[in-house]
């Protein structure tokens, strides 16, 4: 496992992201923590698709996660592997899932160095579109992935027909 740094400035820590096991005390909490705002957003039960622990542990998933300097998991993102299927991913897709950073980390750029690791490892493991699907009431959410080139696409998987479901991606080098 390699690890990405980034460099610390004056409003934004040192970080280190490195994939982790999901079952972690620290990890768990933080899931527990996604889950809870996905729900204060009020969205139909039915409408949140999240992956469980169980799921993260598969060998398909790789589990992301940014640490301050003093070893805090101040965030975490996972990468799925996609199978081609005729419901709208394409060879060489992988699923973003799971992007939540803790409330004291919000607004000093984890998010943003956790979609650049990913990028970056999906690109050399020839992952060609990173996909993904977040809500129509995650403005927060919209606001990130825009700002970091992913676009919104048809809906994919489990998310067509999706009321609430906004599916985004980002083609990576070489696409």
């Amino acid at each position: 496992m390699t690890t990405a740094e980034l460099r610390p400035t004056a409003t934004r820590p040192a970080l280190s992201i490195d994939i982790e096991a999901p079952r972690q005390d620290e990890l768990l909490g933080l899931l527990e923590q996604s889950t809870a705002y996905a729900r204060s957003l009020g969205y139909p039960p039915e409408s949140n698709f999240l992956l469980d622990v169980d799921a993260l542990e598969r060998s398909s998933v790789r589990v992301y996660v940014a640490r301050d300097e003093g070893g805090c998991a101040l965030g975490l993102s996972a990468l799925v592997a996609l199978e081609p299927e005729a419901d709208g991913s394409r060879p060489g897709d992988a699923e973003l899932k799971r992007m939540f950073v803790g409330e004291r980390a919000r607004g000093l750029g984890v998010a943003g160095a956790l979609l650049r690791r990913i990028e970056a490892d999906a690109a050399e493991r020839g992952i060609r579109r990173l996909v993904l699907e977040t809500g129509d009431l995650h403005a927060s959410a919209l606001a990130l992935y825009g700002k970091h080139g992913y676009r919104e696409i048809p809906q994919f998987g489990q998310y067509i027909g999706e009321a609430h479901s906004i599916c985004l991606a980002k083609p990576l080098a070489g696409e």
